[in-house]
């Protein structure tokens, strides 16, 4: 049996159930796992220009992900192999380069987050095989690299790291013969685990050699010259014209072209993509951060995400063909009694929280379990009966877990052609354009945007939304764009606020159903950015521990907005005011989140944060934002590293 969320699933089950209709349906535990994103960069180039400013800015642009060491490797003049290695932040490689110039027209580039051995310059890539003409930057893990090690040193390889992916380069020195593709053909065969890389070696010259196995790899199609990279920011600079790897691919690549094999060495193809991101998207724009930046958008992301899905209709609009929507959703006659059950899978983190706040418009029966998603990485939890729903790309192993006991995958993602989205049988595209800051911001919100939109879809094809509740429900959702722009403009209220918080060093974040998930996640971007210690609870349970911390330096946050028109929110409302009453009789600082013209809750807070009566489904989108914008004043006033936090990056690629 899978286990289940506890008390945050069961409510996200009700909160699901009442959107989106159907029959059973079930939600894996999973979580993000070596199959899924590489947290570490590569960036590799081959052309007539020179190679070291194109992998640096690569690399730059490729921060966002998190590292701890940088490198490069590029083929010189002379024809030897030089390489520059740094610890720590970025501008200590480029300062190493500066110091000792290195040169060549192609070459490849690492940002590496540290998991076997420590975060120095030894450990970090490119890394060597015995003499020096091979080298090898990956993301991904070698699972086996410990008895491959063994063997290795048995057959007389010198060993100069901690690392695994040093068995790579050993590996690949062994199989050798003046033909690179073939070695790292054979190399690959050997290892168990996932991997993203590229190698050049020193007597197979004026080529790179890419292969793929879980991490995506993205390959660059210019002018006469080509590149290889971990994600597309760092190569769209350059050209918008890429095509993505599969597990098993090989590219090698040359200043002529790129030539595809599989893993057994035939020929094949890969469909070529046109990038439509302006790069500017990708730039910080004029803000101090990528992270603000990223939650000003928010109100562009969910109306992109909205775009030609909700109009002024009475239906949700999921085009395709084929007895399936465009996001590969069964089509359904309303009224069918339709038994396909369903689960709602997800990653970690942020993506626990959107899955939870889930969708809550009403008139469905669909349960939802909301685990983390390690199980299904192996799909011991999936069976044919299964629809899963799989958010981002760093789902991919679960959603590869699924589809191979065959379950439908539908991929709720934002770029389009990543790796979830080819496993899946149909994707949901979020259109929130490139999230360069590592605490996630309109990544959330329009993903919980997309869970809302299918949510509705699913019930109106059930028959659990009526017309008349469907076109208020769509109502709402058009109105959510403009109500954030409203919320955006009030930024300097969060502002002054942060400054007498930012000395704190504990945070409590309560809610009740709806806004429970909410609170974990406004919890998870204090913590993750200003490192101070921040829990969120459910508000019922506060006489079960949260009360013994409650004193005048503890800050509370209480998410206490409510829906006049619904007894049970009207309901919940009045338990959580008694929570806020209990907060301050213990003299604790109550911020609180209630609707425009709460005086009741109003009197008992220090500050508070107003919406207007709405109905509940959109609170979730709403709510978080005034949360986001407060964690990011407080770290920025406590001198963090908001885009960058110390110990986390973007994506994750080994448990």
């Amino acid at each position: 049996m899978p286990r289940r969320g506890g008390r945050a699933s069961a409510r996200a089950e009700l909160q699901f159930r009442r959107w989106a209709g159907g029959a059973e349906g079930r939600v894996l535990i999973a979580d993000p796992q070596a199959y899924n994103d590489g947290m570490c960069g590569i960036v590799g180039y081959i052309g007539e220009r020179k190679a070291v400013p194109i992998i640096l800015d690569g690399l730059r642009r490729l921060e966002y992900r998190g590292y701890d060491s940088a490198g490069l490797a590029v083929y010189g003049p002379d024809g030897t192999l030089e390489i520059r290695r740094a610890s720590g932040k970025l501008r200590n490689l480029e300062e190493a380069v500066l110091l000792n110039p290195v040169d060549g027209s192609y070459g490849i580039g690492h940002t590496r987050w540290a998991t076997h051995g420590r975060p120095t310059e030894e450990n970090a890539h490119p890394h060597r095989d015995c003499k020096g003409d091979i080298v090898v930057v990956h993301n991904g893990i070698v699972e086996n690299y410990v008895s491959l090690k063994h063997q290795l040193q048995a057959e007389g390889h010198i060993f100069r790291t901690e690392t695994d992916t040093e068995v790579l380069a050993h590996l690949i020195e062994k199989h050798f013969d003046g033909n690179l593709e073939a070695a790292v053909r054979d190399t690959v065969h050997e290892i168990t685990g996932v991997y993203a890389l590229a190698v050049i070696a020193r007597f197979d010259p004026n080529k790179i050699v890419a292969a793929r196995c879980g991490p995506p790899v993205v390959v660059g199609l210019g002018d006469g010259e080509y590149f290889v990279a971990s994600d597309v920011p760092a190569i769209l600079s350059h050209t918008r014209d890429v095509f993505y790897l599969a597990d098993g691919d090989i590219a090698v690549l040359t200043p002529e072209g790129v030539r595809l094999s599989d893993s057994e060495g035939r020929p094949i193809k890969r469909q070529v993509q046109r990038i439509m991101w302006d790069p500017i998207l990708a730039e910080k724009g004029g803000y101090k951060h990528f992270m603000l930046k990223e939650i000003f958008e928010q109100p562009r992301a969910v109306r992109d995400t909205l775009l030609g899905r909700v109009g002024t209709g009475v239906r949700t609009h999921l085009p395709g063909r084929n007895g399936h929507t465009a996001a590969g959703v069964p089509r359904v006659r309303v009224g069918e009694d339709h038994r396909l059950r369903h689960e709602l899978a997800r990653g970690a983190g942020r993506q626990v929280h959107d899955g939870e706040a889930g969708a809550d418009p009403g008139g469905g029966r669909l349960r939802q379990r909301v685990p983390l998603s390690r199980p299904d990485r192996f799909g011991q939890n999936a069976d044919g009966g299964d629809f899963a729903i799989g958010r981002d790309r760093r789902y991919a192993g679960g959603a590869a877990g699924s589809k191979q006991k065959g379950s439908k995958t539908i991929a709720i993602c934002n770029v389009i052609g990543s790796m979830v989205t080819r496993e899946a049988a149909g994707t949901l595209l979020t259109h929130a354009g490139p999230e360069i800051g590592v605490a996630s911001t309109k990544a959330f919100t329009s993903q919980l945007t997309a869970l809302f939109v299918l949510a509705m879809y699913l019930g109106q094809v059930r028959g659990r939304l009526s017309d008349e509740q469907s076109k208020s429900l769509m109502q709402e959702l058009l109105l959510v764009p403009g109500k954030l722009e409203t919320i955006l403009s009030r930024d300097s209220i969060l502002e002054e606020l942060a400054r007498p918080l930012s000395h704190t060093t504990d945070f409590l974040f309560l809610g009740r159903g709806i806004h429970f998930p909410i609170a974990l996640e406004g919890a998870l971007k204090l913590k993750e950015i200003s490192y101070i210690h921040a829990e969120g609870y459910p508000a019922g349970e506060m006489k079960h521990g949260p009360n013994a911390l409650i004193d005048e330096r503890l800050p509370v946050v209480v998410l206490a907005a409510r829906d006049p028109s619904s007894e049970a929110s009207q309901i919940l409302y009045e338990k959580t005011l008694s929570n806020i009453q209990e907060v301050k009789a213990r003299q604790g600082i109550v911020i609180a989140v209630v609707n425009e013209g709460d005086e009741e809750a109003r009197r008992a807070a220090i500050t508070w944060w107003r919406f207007r009566r709405r109905t509940s489904c959109c609170w979730p989108i709403l709510e978080i934002v005034p949360l986001q914008l407060l964690a990011y004043h407080i770290a920025v006033r406590r001198g963090c590293d908001v885009d960058q936090p110390r110990n986390l990056a973007k994506s994750v690629t080994v448990e």
